[in-house]
């Protein structure tokens, strides 16, 4: 009982902390809401992509009749594609607005250092997500899409070239350029939600500032 007891308290503290005495700023408005909001997206992207992936197929000769599948033959399959699809773009306007937000309140100051490095790593790998499923579908914008951008890297001095055969696994994009990019684009998210829960423990955490 004593167990109990104390976790009892323990979980009455944690909520009067974050729902009675929860700090905040004195200049709280709705731009505070884009955080959420963009979490919220986040969630979005990973359950509409799970779905998704159950009926995709990461092979150069079924990838866009598999996205046609999808929209056509599986039950509200439109729905989720679209939801995915168009959720990214509304993900990204959010992120932006939070990111407006932040630069405008100055969360970039060495007393938000943390949480702002943090907010970048997930921007980054955002911008990488998006990339890796834009060139999902595989039609002509995603082949050439893959194409142009796998070969900016081509500029790095010396080690450039052999870095864009290694993405491309070959000598041109193709099955296994597809199949690693899709592997990554499943992978990331989760690697985005573990880092915002990383910005969400600094930014509760006043002892780490």
């Amino acid at each position: 009982m004593f167990f109990f007891k104390k976790n009892y308290s323990k979980f009455n503290i944690f909520l009067k902390n974050h729902l009675f005495k929860y700090p905040t700023p004195s200049n709280l408005n709705y731009f505070w809401n884009f955080g959420f909001i963009s979490f919220f997206f986040l969630i979005l992207q990973i359950l509409t992509g799970i779905f998704l992936a159950m009926h995709y197929c990461p092979d150069t000769n079924l990838a866009f009749q598999s996205i046609d599948h999808i929209i056509r033959n599986v039950n509200y399959g439109w729905l989720f594609k679209y939801l995915h699809a168009n959720g990214a773009s509304f993900f990204f306007i959010a992120v932006y607005l939070h990111i407006w937000k932040n630069l405008y309140y100055r969360k970039y100051t060495f007393l938000h250092i943390h949480v702002w490095y943090t907010g970048l790593i997930i921007f980054f790998l955002m911008i990488i997500t998006a990339f890796l499923g834009y060139v999902l579908p595989w039609g002509q914008m995603s082949y050439w899409a893959a194409t142009v951008i796998t070969n900016l890297i081509s500029a790095i001095p010396i080690i450039g070239k052999n870095i864009v055969l290694w993405i491309w696994g070959g000598y041109s994009v193709g099955n296994p350029t597809l199949t690693r990019f899709f592997s990554l684009h499943y992978l990331l998210p989760f690697i985005i939600f573990f880092f915002c829960f990383i910005t969400f423990f600094f930014f509760t955490h006043k002892w780490f500032y």
